[in-house]
């Protein structure tokens, strides 16, 4: 004999029963309220979920700064270990499960240490750029050498010169090297420039000469 099937709806797939914790929880913010709709549920459910698998890229420094359930985080930690594809997708749909039930501050917490790591990837990438225009002006430019030693006169004069100076002459293409096309060569000076340039960078800031060098 066919057991009676239980009385419920779907939500993004997932069946809900009547009378469940979740079916308490959907129906609690629906009620007194003209404006909640299925789509708006069906927009912050989407938008939870984009968020709890932001959450898997998170530093560790960042996420134990965050007061979340420890549900929560054993749940992101057991997903980051999730490599079988099926395995994952059910463990994301429980993440955001998890991520429904987070009141607004914590979510917004979330948010915040998600858009500090963003800005400070960016701030990465920027100075890395920079470094990496330096380097390529003070090997081409003379110029470019007596504005460097001028924002940042606490450099070793002697020693860039002389990376310089030899990353000038690593460049040079012997005549085999054009015969079979091949690009000039990047030597040790080369990237001992780079190094020197990031690190004063990093200590002091880039100086607003750089911008008269573009």
């Amino acid at each position: 004999m066919s057991r009676k099937p239980k009385k419920g709806y779907f939500v993004r797939g997932e069946f809900v029963a009547e009378g469940s914790e979740l079916d308490l929880e959907l129906k609690a913010q629906l009620k007194g309220t003209d404006e909640a709709s299925k789509t708006d549920l069906k927009r912050e459910s989407t938008e939870l979920q984009k968020l709890g698998e932001a959450l898997l890229t998170l530093r560790a420094d960042l996420m134990q700064g965050l007061s979340l359930p420890e549900r929560l985080g054993d749940a992101v930690a057991e997903a980051r270990r999730i490599t079988n594809f099926e395995g994952k997708r059910r463990q994301m749909q429980y993440i955001g499960k998890l991520m429904r039930l987070l009141d607004e501050e914590t979510r917004q917490s979330v948010r915040d240490a998600l858009e500090m790591q963003q800005k400070g990837s960016a701030s990465d990438a920027l100075a890395l750029h920079q470094a990496e225009q330096w380097r390529d002006k003070l090997i081409a430019d003379d110029e470019a050498l007596a504005q460097w030693q001028r924002a940042y006169p606490g450099t070793d004069t002697q020693q860039l010169r002389a990376l310089v100076r030899q990353a000038r002459k690593d460049v040079q293409p012997d005549a085999q090297s054009v015969s079979r096309g091949l690009a000039p060569r990047q030597g040790r000076a080369y990237r001992e420039i780079f190094q020197l340039v990031k690190e004063q960078l990093d200590h002091e800031g880039p100086p607003s000469q750089l911008s008269k060098l573009t």
